[in-house]
């Protein structure tokens, strides 16, 4: 189905400039959807929640309504399993603080060499406090992990797997419902960094089966601001890092210490609005779910005519290396291509398409460990294009035609 543009650009303002935004997975355009929310909540009553007048409880349905949305984004079961914060590293560096209160010496978590750096960092701080770490890497020329290798480090005293649903460098989407079979077949728990994923797919946290979820609203066309998802049971075993007088029953509140943004938190059910009305102006006159599902879906299919055009043009050139599966299909990856250039470097190339008003990066994204691993001769990372589904074939063509001026 071809999108509506007129829509689209409507709802994205920034989209009519003279700006091509490739730079989508550092971030992505806000909705106007959004801005409105946030306006609404910044020109009302703005005062703080909690007291008993009439304005401090309109604000904190307000709020609530914010972590609403989330969990239907989400497909949570119940609002409070939505912990909300700034930032993904943030929120996952204050789950491996809650968590570890209850582990001690000798425990273990399975982080991975193939992850940004938001879910592997906060886990491995926690070595000083004699937690073992042990790392499941990628096999050697692969962009998929592979999952005896992850059984083989699973045992009795591992306490989490941190992994990624979608690598923000491969793009490639890793199989989280069966990662979890293992992981909870062990005893463990699943912790997915659904950043480089939320963008492009409807995700559905029950379907997945994982324990623990974030991802970052500011990737996904919402106001820079992140959510959690923990399963209910999982938050209310974990410790406490708020208020020294919070009991763990206080679920979630006891994970957001100093309380998440209430006009941020509210803004996010601008991001339900914007896809609601992009189902409805692509003929799916639904709500909720149904919408959030409708809408990803065409999305999907937009992006994967995307990644073609871009993928083929590279497979095309003798001297480009496709980092991560050099297929478009839906079912394997997102529209997040990197490669590198021979005898090229990626920041000298990317330097250049800047010229043309076109944004795209290079770098290691914070998956340094992954990068490091691809031993690349420049030394200045890879060159990413992280498209959705505001971009158009045109603009892939125009950015075909800048890697071509400066090809060597």
């Amino acid at each position: 189905m071809p999108l509506n543009e007129d829509f689209i650009s409507d709802a994205f303002p920034a989209l009519n400039g003279d700006q091509v935004f490739l730079d989508n997975a550092g971030g992505s355009q806000v909705a106007r959807h959004v801005a409105d929310r946030l306006t609404q909540y910044l020109l009302g009553p703005n005062v703080q929640l909690g007291a008993s007048y009439a304005a401090s409880a309109q604000n904190g349905d307000m709020v609530h309504e914010g972590r609403t949305a989330l969990a239907t984004l989400l497909n949570a079961a119940r609002p409070e399993e939505i912990v909300m914060g700034a930032t993904t590293t943030q929120l996952l560096g204050q789950l491996a603080q809650a968590l570890s209160q209850d582990w001690v010496k000798g425990d273990e978590v399975i982080i991975t060499n193939f992850d940004h750096e938001a879910n592997i960092g906060p886990w491995t701080k926690l070595a000083d406090k004699g937690i073992v770490l042990r790392t499941w890497e990628m096999p050697k020329a692969a962009h998929s992990p592979d999952l005896d290798d992850l059984k083989a480090l699973l045992g009795p005293r591992t306490k989490l797997v941190a992994v990624t649903h979608a690598s923000n460098i491969y793009g490639t989407i890793n199989p989280i419902p069966e990662i979890a079979k293992v992981v909870h077949e062990s005893g463990a728990l699943l912790c997915v960094d659904g950043v480089a994923f939320a963008p492009h797919r409807a995700v559905d946290v029950q379907a997945l089966d994982a324990d623990f979820y974030a991802f970052s609203v500011y990737k996904t066309y919402g106001a820079h601001f992140a959510a959690l998802y923990g399963r209910y049971d999982a938050l209310l075993a974990a410790g406490n890092i708020n208020h020294r007088f919070f009991t763990r029953a206080k679920v979630p509140q006891k994970m957001e210490p100093g309380n998440a943004s209430y006009e941020l938190a509210y803004s996010c059910l601008g991001v339900i609005d914007y896809l609601e009305a992009f189902a409805a102006a692509h003929g799916t006159n639904t709500t909720g779910r149904a919408a959030i599902e409708a809408a990803f879906a065409i999305m999907a299919d937009h992006e994967e005519a995307l990644s073609e055009r871009l993928l083929s043009y590279l497979r095309g050139r003798d001297d480009v290396t496709i980092i991560g599966a050099d297929v478009a299909d839906k079912a394997i990856r997102v529209p997040t291509i990197s490669f590198v250039i021979d005898r090229q470097s990626s920041d000298a190339v990317v330097r250049e398409v800047d010229k043309t008003g076109i944004g795209i990066r290079f770098g290691d994204f914070y998956s340094r460990g992954l990068v490091d691993g691809l031993n690349l001769s420049s030394g200045d990372g890879v060159i990413r294009v992280s498209a959705v589904h505001y971009n158009t074939l045109n603009q892939i063509d125009r950015l075909i035609a800048a890697l071509e001026e400066v090809r060597t």
